[in-house]
């Protein structure tokens, strides 16, 4: 049976990357995406029969990208038309799908619905400048209709977590099956703690990784590292400037970023309303608790007061400073054994055996 993977593009080493390639590999299938950056993952990690639509897009502003992608997706439904399933990942991508007519099986693989069309409409508006904020307002409705009816064709859909599921549901009236994200908790392994609180996410908004530096800007005798990269790495940086308690690595490598959670009393992940949040279960694969949200997908991974702590989601730089407080290298070790437990719910292996029954 052939199987096809259709992810948007690789342009970080992210969740949803990890997630195409581990789908395409695993399950022996082909892999189709929109391009790749060197800044992802690399090319030795992609199965042979891989394909990319076209580099240029790269350049492309991200709103007109995600048009220009989804176009360029749509142009390619004959020959995904070939493949007996075809699962799609992303935003841009399930515009390859054909219609459920087509013999085979459609299967959307949703990390969320896009944001910027439906819960977080908003935000994104307020982030643009008056000209993109125009363009967005005349597009989006269109946008997000002609997105609407290539999820009609999708024969089954699958959320990444609950919060996901409820989503679709509330969004796009459709029901879905959970698949949790895979996770290499193999690769994740325990360190002795070097001292440090980590955090992992992107340098985006969305995030609050400000929050954290704010917390550590008010405890100096307490070391963060900053093990990421985005958009708003000048300023984080310059907020933190002259305090020698918060370091910056920028994005790492793979065999880094293990070495860093490893060796790392807790990690701290507080994103707005995280889809499902990979980061905090691969810190607990090695056996280090997170600080967390308690909303989006934490809710799901994070045991409060067993491998981790959340702090509300009104929560302020302070509330991080208690968390911090409490949760002492001590206190983190003792959770270690629960966390590595914990972790193994959300296994590769777990995800692979559930996306190819799916596939059939």
């Amino acid at each position: 049976m052939s199987i096809l993977v259709c992810h948007d593009y690789f342009a970080i080493r992210g969740g949803g990357e990890r997630l195409a390639l581990d789908l395409a590999n695993g399950l022996g299938a082909d892999l189709f995406y929109g391009y790749r950056t060197e800044a992802s993952y690399e090319p030795g990690e992609f199965p042979a029969r891989s394909s990319a639509i076209s580099c240029n897009l790269m350049r492309l502003p991200r709103g007109i990208r995600t048009v220009a992608l989804a176009h360029r997706f749509s142009r390619r439904q004959g020959e995904v038309a070939g493949y007996a399933a075809r699962i799609f990942s992303g935003v841009a991508a399930p515009f390859a799908a054909p219609p459920k007519s087509v013999p085979g099986r459609n299967i959307l693989y949703c990390h969320t619905p896009p944001r910027f069309l439906y819960d977080l409409e908003s935000h994104y508006l307020s982030t643009l400048d008056p000209v993109r904020r125009l363009g967005l307002r005349m597009v989006g409705p269109a946008f997000r209709k002609r997105y609407e009816d290539v999820v009609g064709r999708m024969h089954v859909l699958v959320a990444n977590s609950e919060n996901v599921r409820r989503r679709i549901s509330t969004y796009l009236g459709r029901d879905s099956i959970v698949v949790y994200p895979p996770v290499d908790t193999a690769g994740f392994t325990w360190g002795e703690p070097q001292g440090y609180y980590l955090s992992t996410g992107r340098l985006a908004p969305l995030k609050r990784v400000g929050d954290i530096v704010d917390a550590f800007l008010r405890m100096p005798g307490k070391r963060l590292v900053v093990a990421s990269g985005g958009e708003d790495e000048a300023a984080l940086r310059a907020r933190a400037a002259g305090a020698a308690n918060i370091s910056f690595t920028g994005w790492t490598s793979e065999a880094q970023l293990r070495a860093l959670v490893a060796g790392a009393i807790a990690t701290i992940y507080v994103p707005v309303e995280e889809d499902f949040g990979m980061s905090a279960v691969e810190s607990m694969a090695a056996g280090k608790p997170v600080i967390g949200v308690a909303e989006g997908g934490l809710l799901e991974t994070v045991v409060h007061g067993e491998v981790g702590l959340l702090v509300p989601p009104g929560f302020t730089p302070d509330d991080l400073v208690a968390a911090v407080e409490q949760l002492d290298a001590g206190r983190a070790r003792r959770m270690r054994a629960a966390c590595e437990a914990r972790a193994q719910l959300f296994t590769r292996e777990r995800f692979l055996a559930a996306m190819r029954e799916l596939a059939g």
